[in-house]
C-alpha cells in the first residue's frame, strides 16, 4: 500500500537489496496466492527483501504478488505515517505498542471485520504509482496469520494498520483496491491504468 509523500527525506537504507515492483497489468495482481505450507529460508529472505523494496518504495505495505511472486505473505510497516494517519491494535482485549509489531509479516492471513462501523479514507498502490482514491472499508477487523516462526498472531486491529492490512490481504486474492471503487471514480483514472497496462506488456 502506497502512501502520499510528505517529507523530503530519503528512504531507510538496507543491506538487503530491494526488488522490482510489477505494475498494473501484470498477471500476478490478478492471481489467487499459494498457500504458504512451509516457512523455510527462501520465505524467510523473500519476506526481507520485501521489506526493503517497501522501504525502498516508501511504502506501508507491500503484497509478494506486487514482487512478482503468487504466494500467501505480505508485510507492512504503518510507523513513518503513524504521525498523520495513527493505528491501535490489540491481543485479547489488551492495547498493544504498534512498534512491537513492525514490521510485520504475515503469512497465510485471514481477516475477518469486527463490528459495523465502516471509513472512507484515502489509499495508493505501489503497483499503480500516482494513483490514490478513497475506499470504504471496515474500520476494525481481527487479523490471523503465522509470523515468520511460525507461530500464530491474532490481533485487533483499527486506523492505518486495519487499512494497510485488509488492503494487502484484498492483494493476495487477486483484488486491487480499485475494484471497490464506483464506476464514476474508476473511469477517472482510466489513461492512468491505460498507461500501467501498456508498460506491463512491453
Amino acid at each position: 500500500m502506497a502512501r502520499p509523500r510528505k517529507d523530503t527525506s530519503p528512504p531507510k537504507k538496507s543491506l538487503v537489496k530491494p526488488l522490482e515492483v510489477v505494475k498494473y497489468g501484470h498477471p500476478a495482481l490478478r492471481s489467487k496466492g499459494k498457500k504458504i505450507e512451509k516457512i523455510d529460508d527462501s520465505i524467510r529472505a523473500l519476506a526481507e527483501e520485501m521489506i526493503a523494496t517497501m522501504d525502498e518504495e516508501d511504502g506501508c505495505g507491500i503484497a509478494a504478488h506486487q514482487v512478482g511472486r503468487a504466494l500467501q505473505l505480505a508485510v507492512i510497516d504503518v510507523m513513518p505515517a503513524f504521525e498523520d494517519r495513527p493505528s491501535r491494535a490489540w491481543i485479547n482485549g489488551r492495547e498493544l505498542e504498534i512498534e512491537s509489531l513492525m514490521p510485520l509479516v504475515m503469512i497465510n492471513p485471514e481477516i475477518h471485520p469486527i463490528g459495523e462501523k465502516r471509513t472512507r479514507e484515502v489509499e495508493g498502490c505501489l503497483s499503480m504509482p500516482g494513483l490514490y482514491d478513497e475506499v470504504e472499508r471496515p474500520e476494525r477487523v481481527r487479523v490471523i496469520c503465522q509470523d515468520l516462526d511460525g507461530s500464530i498472531l491474532d490481533f485487533e486491529a483499527e486506523g492505518l494498520l486495519s487499512r494497510a492490512a485488509q488492503h494487502e490481504v484484498d492483494h493476495l486474492h487477486g483484488i486491487l483496491f480499485i475494484d471497490h471503487l464506483p464506476s464514476e471514480s474508476l473511469k477517472e483514472h482510466q489513461s492512468l491504468l491505460r498507461k500501467f497496462q501498456s508498460q506491463a506488456s512491453l
